[in-house]
């Protein structure tokens, strides 16, 4: 069985467009926290997003945890 990156099935429209506002979000942190000077700071804010991000990647828009959810709003 080969193992991708991609999700195993069609994704509906709806399904397709959160998952590249999330996509979007999640660039856009990366690129916000490449900005900080100190790097022990980038790589403690790099690995935060990273684990949130994998922490929710099968959530529900209603089930969210309220970190990730801050951090949408700070993003948005």
């Amino acid at each position: 069985k080969m193992v991708s990156g991609l999700p195993p099935a069609v994704l509906s429209l709806k399904q397709y467009l959160q998952r590249q506002k999330v996509l979007g979000i999640y660039r856009t942190m990366l690129r916000t926290i490449r900005q900080v000077p100190d790097q022990a700071d980038r790589k403690y804010l790099r690995d935060w997003a990273r684990q949130e991000f994998k922490r929710n990647k099968n959530a529900s828009d209603q089930v969210r945890s309220p970190a990730f959810t801050m951090s949408i709003l700070i993003t948005a």
